[in-house]
């Protein structure tokens, strides 16, 4: 429904300052008060049966009886609402239903704030400088706790039954347990499907890692669905390899190469920290695994007697560094780095950095899952994945056809 010029010439009529538009008592909220208040009148009107002073209106059981006053926060501030009412009180508004007391935006306003890692009462000060809008903090947290059934939906969804990869990674948090601040860890599952989509498959909260936690979080991903993983991609956690033979004996497990060289860099000096990275590239960029041990080799030549721990770290987890050698550049790419979780973490880091500690694991899920929504929003296809879907399917066919029936 357009609007011509000479209405908006009228509606403009008198216009001088930014204020006379924008303003608290300026045209655009008068226009939006009107127009609440017009649609009021006729939700009345259809409910009745009769307009105003109708002559069908006359011994109908049922009248007009007046209006009550209303105050609903809006992305433009507070508005004053005449709201009609109806004797017999069985007139519901639709477009500002009872009991609301704001604009449905102002909701996605406020858990966009919280979600970008803002402290209640900072997104209090941000929506009244912004939006002159007055909330307290009671509402704020009411309007973030109504996020709480999505998030146990999502973690309990069903899922794909066959993903290419899933990612696996950690990341801690300080939250009270039992009225004392404790460090928990927060394990982020991140799967891949044969289209190339990333998704979240869960979040778990843990104060200890091993075979048995890993065993639990492989069987629930087998509960809501998941048949097999071709590819797992971790960061070397602790008892992850023995749930995976247990829960997915066909999934290949392939160390993060990222953690790898991170966690060698810890043992080198400033100075030779770039000369030391240039050499270890050799290593996971050889184009065989018997190429990668002669540059492993060779690394150990060259830096073994300065930083033995290094070339003793490879050597240890040789087996689970050397699956990438059996694929080609394409998936490569994809699989040897958890760089796709590592940047769904730092995006939850951002949220959870200002938060000294979190009151609770419900209060540490709900943030950490509006979190990864808003990262969500910011996700594209994987690079390059036509080619390595197209490697996928032929080496593990099989697997595919067996685990999609």
């Amino acid at each position: 429904m357009g609007l011509d010029d000479e209405i908006l010439d009228r509606l403009m009529a008198g216009y001088e300052k930014p204020e006379d538009l924008l303003g608290e008592d300026g045209l655009l909220k008068q226009i939006q008060k009107r127009l609440l208040e017009r649609a009021l009148n006729a939700e009345l009107k259809h409910h009745l049966g009769y307009a105003k002073h109708a002559v069908e209106g006359r011994n109908s059981g049922n009248s007009r009886n007046g209006a009550s006053r209303k105050r609903l926060q809006t992305e433009q501030g507070p508005l004053e609402l005449e709201v009609p009412r109806d004797r017999n009180g069985t007139f519901e508004p639709q477009i500002v239903p009872k009991h609301q007391t704001r604009v449905p935006g102002l909701d996605d306003k406020i858990l966009a704030l919280y979600a970008r890692g803002m402290s209640v009462r900072d997104v209090q000060r941000h929506m009244e400088d912004l939006y002159q809008v007055e909330v307290s903090p009671a509402l704020i947290s009411e309007v973030t706790d109504s996020v709480w059934d999505e998030v146990q939906q999502r973690q309990n969804r069903p899922l794909e039954k066959v993903y290419a990869i899933v990612y696996l990674d950690a990341l801690m948090v300080k939250m009270r347990v039992d009225g004392k601040v404790d460090t928990r860890a927060v394990y982020i599952a991140l799967g891949v499907t044969l289209e190339g989509q990333k998704e979240i498959l869960g979040i778990w909260f843990s104060a200890n890692e091993g075979a048995k936690f890993w065993l639990h979080v492989l069987t629930e991903l087998k509960n809501r669905g998941v048949r097999d993983i071709l590819i797992f991609c971790v960061d070397g956690l602790k008892g992850f390899p023995e749930a995976i033979q247990a829960s997915y004996p066909k999934g290949r497990v392939q160390l993060c190469i990222v953690h790898m060289v991170r966690g060698s860099l810890e043992y080198v000096n400033y100075k030779e920290m770039r000369a030391v990275a240039a050499s270890l590239r050799q290593i996971y960029s050889a184009p065989t695994a018997e190429q990668g041990l002669a540059e492993l080799a060779r690394f150990e030549d060259q830096w073994g007697k300065k930083y033995p721990m290094i070339g003793r770290k490879w050597r240890q987890n040789w087996e689970q560094v050397a699956t990438l050698f059996d694929f080609p550049e394409a998936i490569r790419k994809v699989i040897y780095t958890t760089n796709a979780v590592e940047a769904t973490n730092r995006s939850i880091r951002k949220v959870i950095k200002t938060k000294g500690a979190f009151p609770s694991e419900d209060a540490a899920r709900k943030l950490i899952y509006l979190a990864l929504e808003e990262a969500k929003r910011r996700w594209r296809h994987i690079n390059g994945w036509k080619d390595a879907l197209n490697h996928l399917a032929i080496a593990f066919e099989e697997r595919i056809a067996a685990g999609l029936r």
